[in-house]
């Protein structure tokens, strides 16, 4: 952690102690700028070890108690799914900026109050994808961007993982009310994002979701939705945690000019019609992957990912700048998720 006089290092705490709750306190050690002043846990007993194997100097059961802290200016929510509107309600209202986990909220309604609650009281509100930050996803972004893939044809996302039936059991995963669902919200979700903020939102979704193997929870563990985006572009989706061994995410992105494949953060193939200078070292670069893979367990994944974009979330307050993602832009995934949902309740599609 490196700061100065001038740009003094921000406090951040964390509520929630779950599995993603660690990669926050280790991504936050490693800011220029940031450092982790408190946790909020139900059990005490188990909020004082994460402060203590954190080096965080205060813990508690109590969100009001940390909220309360003057060296407190950003909370992490790191609470199950459906139970992020409460806390990140609470820490903005106390005035403290916000990093939310994905999804921001299971539904538009909780997730627009949040955002009408972090606009009524001018914090900023990071929400984790950090898909985003990847050197891969940003390398597509830019060939997208340039117009490389001309009309783009076939737009999809493949998320075949595994978990195991331990993964589920005495939890609040594949539980509507807290997970929001099944594999779409929760494990496709990264993917979904990706998809819609390289190629655009599909239009019109016709999607399906079952359990073929994980019977005993609420939600889907095997999905599947054809997509038309508004350029007359199709995809797919296919998402499913009965996956045995779990493979790569993948996103292919296809057109009349060239045509990419990004597994994980790793690109595949960079297949385009007229070669330009450095694709050489794209491809060279492909097999490297800083974000590690949630494929087939998800405490496999790297911290790294959000390292970077808490520490956009540090640069953006200090440098009076709009964040790499917003909440109204990590909106769009949890749009596309519900149609996804709605789909597959009628039997039709869906106007997204």
């Amino acid at each position: 952690m490196n700061t100065t006089p001038s740009t003094p290092s921000l406090g951040f705490g964390i509520v929630g102690l779950g599995m993603i709750a660690d990669f926050h306190a280790r991504a936050i050690a490693e800011t220029r700028g940031g450092h982790l002043v408190g946790v909020v846990g139900r059990s005490a007993e188990k909020a004082r070890e994460f402060a203590e194997r954190h080096g965080a100097p205060f813990w508690t059961t109590e969100l009001s108690e940390l909220l309360a802290r003057p060296d407190l200016q950003v909370v992490c929510v790191t609470t199950p799914n459906g139970a992020h509107l409460g806390p990140a309600i609470a820490a903005a209202r106390a005035g403290k900026h916000l990093v939310v986990e994905k999804p921001i909220e299971i539904t538009l309604d909780r997730l627009d109050e949040v955002l009408r609650v972090v606009r009524e009281t001018g914090v900023t509100l990071a929400p984790i994808f950090q898909g985003r930050f990847g050197e891969g996803a940003r390398t597509v972004k830019a060939a997208v961007e340039a117009g490389r893939f001309g009309r783009l044809s076939l737009c999809s996302a493949y998320v075949k993982w595994l978990r195991t039936p331990d993964y589920y059991r005495n939890s609040w995963h594949g539980k509507y009310a807290l997970d929001g669902g099944g594999v779409y919200m929760n494990q496709a979700i990264h993917g979904i994002d990706l998809l819609q903020w390289l190629a655009g939102m599909p239009t019109e979704v016709f999607a399906y979701a079952t359990r073929c193997v994980h019977q005993d929870i609420e939600g889907e563990d095997t999905a599947a939705a054809t997509l038309r985006f508004a350029n007359g572009a199709l995809g797919v989706i296919e998402a499913s945690t009965a996956c045995h061994p779990g493979w790569s995410r993948c996103i292919e992105l296809c057109g009349e000019n060239g045509s990419v494949r990004l597994e994980d953060d790793r690109i595949t193939r960079w297949d385009f019609r007229e070669r330009l200078p450095g694709d050489e070292v794209v491809v060279a670069a492909g097999a490297t992957d800083a974000l590690g893979s949630g494929a087939a367990a998800p405490n496999a994944i790297s911290h790294d990912g959000h390292r970077r974009q808490i520490q956009d979330l540090i640069d953006a307050l200090r440098e009076k700048r709009p964040l790499a993602i917003d909440g109204p832009e990590a909106r769009k995934a949890v749009a596309l998720i519900c149609a996804l949902y709605d789909s597959a309740q009628r039997n039709a599609p869906v106007r997204v």
